[in-house]
């Protein structure tokens, strides 16, 4: 989730035997909510959030389909803020 992705393009699908698997990527809250609704009406098994979303956002996106997909979001060790600080900042 940020504001310099463009969804249109930045997007990338990979099909393996079993699965099928899309990255996507969305500029707000909003349009995740409205990709999450999407989601569930074409048969998602699984959302996995970036840490961006943090604990709220996902639960947005929960409440967003219905509590009919799993949803988990990305986090990392507390110990490692000054990295992630440094490079998303």
């Amino acid at each position: 989730m940020g504001q310099e992705y463009q969804p249109r393009q930045h997007q990338a699908s990979f099909e393996t035997a079993g699965m099928l698997s899309h990255i996507f990527t969305v500029r707000t809250l909003q349009e995740a909510v409205q990709l999450a609704e999407r989601c569930k009406q074409e048969g998602f098994g699984a959302i996995e959030l970036c840490g961006a979303f943090g604990p709220q956002g996902a639960r947005k996106i929960i409440r967003a389909t219905g509590g009919q997909i799993a949803v988990g979001y990305v986090t990392h060790f507390p110990g490692q803020d000054g990295l992630f600080d440094a490079f998303f900042g």
